[in-house]
């Protein structure tokens, strides 16, 4: 029986994806839930499993965009498992091995053969032919070194001698369907948003002080650490509720204004940026952000974040601090309306009770659509943080810092 595979819905308002990679290779035999494939969506990149087992036939090429519901493999799930053979390398050469000439490939595996040794596909040689250019001139950028019909599209016939000794190599790769997206929303948010920013410092010194004393148990306790994010995090909700139209967006010729909070916190995942939203972020102790924040940057780390769990958010954090960023003016995550950006801890001389001391300083930095979001809010949303985190036991925690803690 021949399965077609067919290209599941990674969710709502997405219709295509785009095969980032094949984890198998044509007539491979491969487990039912076997991952297969590497797709990108607009929001996340997801695993592909095999829905039965059998021998496998490709439909698509790395880099094609393909349609959500369109077929891009066939299972032939009558096809009986190699003996003492793992599914995935039964029939394919590995990569830093030639393909053994004593034994006789099938013809579908000359196919790959051809393509692993940097030989372009049956498109992109047509390609090359047409414009007179030596395939061996061509870096490709498909699975092992396969040269793609995007690679012979872009290539151009050589101009001339490299002068001896001289260092002219490139490399070009296809930008993913979600940074190719990441960057038509940044483009879109300076080109269709009044974006203004808006900066102050905070003293970090009380909150140094009180992580120095309860870290260690409220990480006993908890099980999570007691980070920076959850002062920043449980400061904006504050000052959102003070300046609500920080907590707004635009739709048309209208303003949405929302009663509640849903944080998105900027975290690093192996596919870049990501930005997972903390739900109700208003209802949530110093505890619950911590745990929540750990649990979705573990699940982008492990490349697990789901569309679901990116999608929505009323105002976001950034923290360019980690990577020692010392000032930045943030890009608004859109439709929001605003992005409250931290940065790295420096000791700096600052004047405290007509006095020059020596401080641990962040500066942060505040961008907005000045369209819904006036001076005055912008400003005044800043200064409700900073006197928040440079007041925490009595804006943030009510004068009960073991009460606030869970301590």
């Amino acid at each position: 029986m021949i399965l077609e595979m067919k290209v599941p819905s990674p969710g709502e308002s997405i219709t295509e994806v785009e095969i980032a990679e094949w984890l198998v290779q044509d007539g491979d035999y491969v487990e039912k839930d076997q991952a297969i494939a590497e797709v990108d969506s607009d929001k996340a990149t997801l695993e592909l499993p095999a829905e039965e087992s059998g021998t496998i036939t490709l439909k698509a090429e790395e880099g094609d965009a393909v349609a959500v519901g369109e077929v891009v493999c066939l299972i032939d799930t009558s096809a009986p498992k190699p003996e003492g053979a793992a599914a995935a390398d039964t029939l394919a050469p590995k990569k830093e091995e030639a393909p053994v000439e004593k034994e006789a490939p099938k013809p579908v595996e000359a196919t790959k053969e051809t393509y692993a040794s940097g030989s372009p596909s049956p498109a992109a040689k047509k390609i090359l032919d047409e414009k007179n250019i030596d395939p061996s001139g061509v870096q490709g950028t498909g699975r092992d070194g396969r040269i793609t019909k995007e690679d012979a599209v872009k290539a151009v016939p050589s101009m001339g001698t490299i002068p001896a000794g001289g260092d002219r190599g490139e490399s070009r790769s296809k930008l993913s369907m979600l940074r190719r997206k990441v960057a038509e929303r940044l483009v879109a948010a300076k080109n269709e948003t009044a974006m203004l920013t808006t900066f102050n410092e905070v003293d970090m010194s009380p909150i140094f002080e009180l992580r120095k004393k309860y870290k260690e148990t409220f990480k006993e306790k908890h099980g999570v650490g007691l980070g920076f994010m959850s002062f920043f995090t449980l400061a904006c909700v504050r000052a959102l509720k003070q300046f609500p139209a920080v907590n707004s967006m635009i739709d048309g010729k209208e303003m949405i204004s929302y009663d509640f909070c849903d944080i998105s916190i900027a975290v690093s995942g192996p596919k870049g940026l990501m930005v997972p939203v903390i739900r109700n972020a208003e209802k949530l102790t110093f505890r619950g952000v911590e745990a929540e924040v750990k649990r979705l940057a573990i699940r982008a780390r492990d490349g697990q974040i789901t569309v679901d769990e990116m999608t929505g958010g009323t105002f976001t954090i950034s923290n360019g601090g980690v990577f020692g960023s010392m000032l930045s003016t943030p890009i608004i995550n859109p439709p929001q309306s605003a992005i409250l950006g931290m940065h790295n801890i420096v000791e700096r001389p600052i004047v405290r009770n007509g006095e020059i001391v020596v401080a641990p300083i962040m500066f942060v930095a505040l961008s907005y659509d000045h369209r819904i979001i006036d001076g005055k809010e912008s400003v005044g949303f800043l200064v409700a943080v900073k006197e928040a985190l440079e007041n925490p036991e009595e804006l943030l925690m009510e004068g009960n810092i073991k009460a606030a803690l869970e301590l």
